[in-house]
């Protein structure tokens, strides 16, 4: 078996300062790696002063992104399936003339789009 491609991904000095401020927040290498889409490892050459930009500057805390753990590709994928499902609902309410099939149709998009929502908190 061969080795798996190069994900495309580096992390610029820009990026080497967000993720020295994460670090000093104390956020996991692991959400802070699934934030920037690289592999954990680079993050541990930052943390170990390993990397292209040792000297970086860490970014004030109150600039950072919030912390995670950030939606992995395949929760975005269940949004946006999501979105679509609520959008085909909100067609049909408009495709509709009768003011009871206009509600349920509605109904239909807010219960998808909650249940959703739901499924994320309690992930």
């Amino acid at each position: 078996m061969g080795k798996a491609e190069a994900s495309g991904h580096s992390l610029s000095y820009r990026d080497t300062c967000l993720v020295k401020g994460m670090l000093a927040r104390d956020d996991r290498q692991h959400d802070i790696a699934a934030y920037f889409k690289v592999n954990a490892g680079r993050i541990s050459e930052v943390a170990a002063g390993d990397n292209p930009y040792p000297n970086a500057t860490p970014t004030h805390e109150d600039q950072l992104p919030p912390p995670g753990p950030y939606l992995t590709k395949f929760a975005l994928s269940g949004v946006i399936d999501a979105f679509n499902e609520a959008i085909e609902a909100l067609n049909l309410a408009e495709a509709e003339e009768a003011v009871e099939d206009v509600k349920a149709a509605l109904v239909l998009a807010r219960d998808t789009l909650i249940a959703k929502m739901e499924s994320l908190q309690e992930a």
